[in-house]
């Protein structure tokens, strides 16, 4: 299972970036509500610990097992709609002595190693329609099963991962175009029927999430968490009000900030960390994600490929719907910030999620020729 490592292959930068995003996150976590400051520690230390185990085993070893964690994911997934606790109009965890456990989140690194060796095994029949109907009936079962939740935000994130990983699959671009022309009009066609008010697709408080966006005015209860956010990154300034700190202008500590640990801890950090502290979270996490696409562009097998292309987009798609929301540019979504916002499952499967990245990074070898580094070719091994 372990190879002849060399300490220069591993991937430092990489360590560096989510070891300072993370303390940051911590940081704001700990103003925003100081009770989660030792969950929120613990779940770093283990977060990392089991990143850096993760990275010293050889991805294709774990990627044997891909029915085994596709089983784990659906069932877990399935068991939470039966037994799980509910909060919020939703049924998403378990509650186990005290703590949280989310299966949805432990599902999108799941899903991201099981679809990148189902593309691997069957590299050769990607462009064929038996393979399409498969693969997409398997991304059904998981995504209608954390939709029942309801969960519809993260349907959409693990959605955009699937379709991700089949894109750097080497799948045609003739059908890549005939998905697009199919997409755009369906996407028009959904948001119509969903903003009628007999509508049944959504429930009454995901439908006003998204009628709040379009008529704020109209519905200032549902707009009320996203306008105090926007209030609250705008008086932060330059360089913030600082952490912790006893302004009674402070919208967090009047308690105007819904969820401030949360899905709403850019609003914390805009706050009391100003435009430079909400810069330096957006640079980090741009950094995290350029560098896992940087891994897939070096890695010679497909497999390793879309699991970096995979964690890549889970980043990239989870900062740009939260930071959205938070600063009023897209509809409440309830995501969280990744490695910032607290959340123990969240945060220990980003760090395993990392640890994947890391190894493929570590174990794989070099592309044998230049055409290999294309992400939309695949020459073999």
């Amino acid at each position: 299972m372990f190879k002849r490592l060399k300490i220069t292959d591993y991937d430092f930068k990489l360590i560096a970036f989510i070891i300072a995003i993370n303390v940051i996150g911590n940081l704001a976590v700990g103003s925003a509500n100081p009770s989660y400051v030792k969950k929120e520690l613990l779940g770093s230390i283990l977060g990392f610990f089991l990143m850096v185990v993760v990275s010293l085993f050889d991805y294709n070893v774990i990627l044997k097992f891909h029915w085994l964690w596709y089983f784990i994911c659906c069932g877990l997934l399935l068991a939470v709609l039966v037994a799980g606790s509910s909060s919020h109009n939703a049924t998403r965890w378990f509650e186990i002595a005290g703590i949280r456990f989310q299966p949805s989140e432990t599902a999108k690194i799941m899903l991201i190693i099981f679809f990148a060796q189902f593309i691997m095994k069957y590299r050769e029949k990607i462009n064929t329609l038996m393979f399409l109907v498969s693969y997409f009936v398997l991304c059904g079962i998981p995504m209608g099963l954390i939709y029942k939740q309801p969960d519809m935000s993260t349907t959409i994130v693990i959605a955009t991962l699937v379709i991700s990983i089949l894109f750097v699959s080497g799948i045609s671009w003739k059908l890549i175009i005939g998905a697009i022309t199919v997409a755009i009009p369906s996407s028009i066609v959904f948001l119509s029927m969903i903003l009628k008010e007999d509508q049944t697709l959504l429930k009454d408080y995901q439908r006003n999430r998204i009628l709040s966006f379009f008529y704020p005015e109209k519905y200032v209860d549902n707009a009320y968490q996203q306008a105090n956010s926007v209030i609250a990154i705008g008086s932060g300034g330059l360089m913030g009000k600082g952490l912790n700190n006893n302004e009674i202008t402070s919208l967090k500590n009047g308690r105007y900030i819904i969820e401030p640990e949360t899905d709403f801890i850019f609003s914390v950090i805009g706050e009391e960390l100003g435009f430079m502290g909400t810069l330096a979270v957006i640079i980090l996490l741009f950094l995290i994600v350029i560098e896992c696409f940087l891994i897939a562009r070096r890695v010679h097998d497909i497999a390793g490929r879309a699991i970096c292309v995979g964690m890549g987009t889970l980043i990239g798609i989870q900062t740009f719907f939260n930071i959205g929301v938070t600063t009023f540019i897209l509809p409440n979504t309830g995501l969280t910030l990744p490695f910032v916002s607290y959340g123990l499952t969240a945060l220990v499967s980003m760090y395993i999620g990392m640890g994947f990245v890391l190894s493929v990074r570590l174990h794989s070898k070099p592309p044998r020729d230049k055409r290999e580094v294309s992400f939309l070719s695949f020459k073999g091994e």
